[in-house]
């Protein structure tokens, strides 16, 4: 079980983007290698606004009409909002595409970002496609695979399953931290140790980036910085 983040974390974690979580996850396990990101380039419909909150997963698909009887369908998707609705707050729709990478429908518009905003989640990921670009309500991020117009024939098709969004594996419950850059999932371990190694990040950061930013930075005063910076980073 994920442990529940703090105010402090949660609000410090709202402030800084996914690279610098990433990175600080490295440092409270005081080692490289950390691997539980997405890769390859994601859109964000709000680039300057984090996600952050529990994964509450789902499977939908768009490309052909649902085979299912209309009654078991309507059935899955009203079980669908009802999982949303009581997931752990903070939490994240977390909603996985399975006709990817030939997705056409756009679950994540107006409407459906607008409940989802209204059931007091902090935004979207998928690997599906989003559109309303310039409707989507203010505050519910979503970080989508594409920007289509359609919703062709959407339909919900599993609820709480594990989920693969860009090569990353995401359960129920994870710890999702998403933007522009793409999403992570934080280890439970790490958690009681994050809002530390955050900050150490950042202040280990600002010995090269404070004397790099300064008029007369040159060579004498990078190797100097360097040096404060590596020595710090051991």
């Amino acid at each position: 079980m994920t442990p529940t983040m703090t105010p402090d974390l949660l609000d410090l974690l709202s402030r800084v983007d996914t690279p610098t979580v990433c990175n600080a996850i490295e440092v409270a396990q005081g080692k490289r290698g950390f691997a539980a990101f997405t890769r390859g380039t994601m859109l964000c419909s709000e680039p300057g606004r984090a996600i952050v909150g529990h994964a509450v997963t789902a499977q939908i698909a768009a490309l052909a009409p649902p085979t299912e009887p209309p009654e078991i369908i309507r059935a899955r998707r009203m079980a669908y909002y009802k999982a949303m609705h009581d997931g752990p707050k903070p939490s994240v729709a977390v909603v996985e595409d399975l006709d990817y990478p030939q997705c056409i429908g756009a679950y994540w518009g107006e409407v459906n970002t607008t409940i989802h905003k209204g059931f007091g989640m902090s935004g979207a990921l998928t690997n599906g496609v989003m559109r309303d670009l310039g409707d989507l309500p203010d505050g519910f991020p979503v970080v989508a695979g594409s920007i289509g117009p359609s919703h062709g024939f959407v339909h919900v098709r599993s609820l709480g399953e594990p989920v693969t969004i860009f090569g990353l594996t995401i359960a129920q419950g994870d710890l999702i931290h998403a933007d522009r850059h793409g999403a992570l999932v934080i280890p439970p371990e790490v958690v009681p140790q994050l809002a530390g190694a955050i900050r150490k990040l950042l202040e280990t950061e600002r010995l090269i980036l404070d004397p790099a930013r300064q008029p007369g930075f040159d060579f004498a005063a990078f190797e100097a910085a360097w040096a404060a910076f590596e020595k710090a980073r051991t």
